[in-house]
């Protein structure tokens, strides 16, 4: 989570198809190896870090959705180290996740200031309202006026010395990023005034985590039967919300149908299926090689397996290792996934990421996990990710850093 108040301009000194190196003495002290900062507003995890400097990936995704698929060689860039716990909010929330590439098409000198004005996407336009917030090239400004098809900011004196916005001109393109409390806002319109207040207790404490620490984070959280969300940008494009199989409890199942929405699996290491005699659907599966077996309910069950009691209750025979083949009618309301053998080392997915989290946290290797969806039906992107990671008090973690770390 950032703030949009920049703490030091940086000098790109190196970068090609994947990487990034940047010379930021004063940044570098505050940042960690596997831990995150912000570069021109994008969120990006830094793979190296010295004194002087950091070393940074670029993903496909990132290039194409930020001003990162040109980059200059000794141009200058605003950082901002992430908000830690006891950190003042000044400034407004933003994640690191650019909402669009815009540009700048007129600047007027205007007193002490000059007013640039910025054409965004129509999708975004239709978004802003004037005196909001809005993070250009990572820089907390207000927005001034609104027109058919722009937008206008005042850059002051001290946001221009501090900053890289003395340097718009038109044709300047910039990212921008949306105030995260208006989007929550947006999102939350019709619902109780109650739920946005519990969303802003959690922030910053909930939502994406990174490094050692973070995982260690969603590492606990599982482990006490809590959920975690993984996010993976690059095989899927989709988050899953992620509990262990041992500990699951029958609101958890609910929770996923009402509000998660996806459809909840349970993905297993392949000792665990062979012991049970669960065996593959015959095909070639989906595009991404998820390994689908055939569904399962708990014989002793009473009724369909369908109900979330029944279905923990399968999920949680099938976590426990004295369970045995006969325990379970076939086929069932319980889906089961095949995780590979060297789980993330083999195979970078959802399937992989909850058996290693459920083995990371002294559990059976057996959990569940579900996609999130939209209130619409479509998939979740990664700012609704973070968004339902942050509504429902839950780390986040990319599944990048889990198999970096696991």
């Amino acid at each position: 989570m950032f703030t949009g108040r920049i703490s030091e301009v940086g000098t790109v000194e190196a970068a090609d198809a994947e990487n990034l190196l940047i010379r930021a003495p004063k940044s570098a002290a505050g940042l960690r190896r596997g831990g995150s900062v912000a570069v021109n507003g994008v969120r990006l995890t830094l793979r190296e870090v010295s004194e002087v400097g950091f070393a940074a990936t670029l993903t496909v995704e990132t290039r194409r959705r930020s001003t990162f698929d040109a980059v200059t060689l000794g141009a200058a860039v605003n950082l901002e180290c992430p908000l830690t716990l006891g950190d003042p909010l000044d400034g407004h929330l933003v994640q690191g996740y650019v909402d669009a590439v815009a540009k700048v098409v007129r600047v007027d000198d205007e007193g002490a200031g000059r007013r640039v004005w910025i054409r965004p996407p129509e999708r975004v336009l239709a978004q802003l309202v004037a005196k909001a917030p809005i993070a250009l090239d990572g820089v907390s400004v207000t927005i001034a006026e609104v027109l058919r098809d722009r937008f206008s900011i005042v850059v002051l004196p001290t946001t221009a010395e501090a900053t890289t916005l003395h340097a718009l001109a038109p044709g300047t393109r910039a990212n921008l990023e949306l105030d995260i409390v208006g989007r929550l806002a947006a999102h939350g319109a019709g619902a109780p005034r109650s739920d946005l207040d519990a969303v802003l207790t959690h922030l910053p404490w909930a939502g994406h985590v990174s490094g050692r620490s973070g995982v260690d984070k969603v590492v606990r959280q599982l482990a006490a039967g809590g959920g975690v969300v993984v996010w993976d940008p690059d095989t899927e494009g989709e988050g899953d919300v992620i509990f262990a199989g041992a500990r699951l409890k029958p609101e958890s199942v609910t929770f996923l149908v009402r509000q998660v929405c996806g459809m909840p699996a349970v993905p297993c290491a392949p000792e665990v299926l062979e012991r049970l005699e669960i065996h593959p659907i015959p095909g070639a599966g989906d595009r991404h090689g998820t390994a689908f077996c055939v569904p399962v309910d708990l014989a002793a069950s009473p009724g369909t397996g369908v109900s979330a009691p029944e279905r923990a209750a399968t999920i949680r025979r099938m976590a426990d290792p004295a369970s045995a083949a006969g325990d379970f009618l076939r086929p069932g309301h319980v889906s089961p996934l095949a995780a590979r053998p060297g789980l993330l080392g083999e195979r970078r997915g959802h399937t992989e990421a909850t058996v290693a989290l459920c083995l990371a946290a002294g559990l059976p290797p057996v959990g569940v996990c579900c996609e999130i969806m939209d209130p619409d039906g479509t998939m979740a992107g990664a700012h609704s990710v973070e968004l339902a990671a942050l509504r429902w008090g839950m780390p986040l973690v990319a599944i990048s850093d889990l198999t970096a770390l696991l």
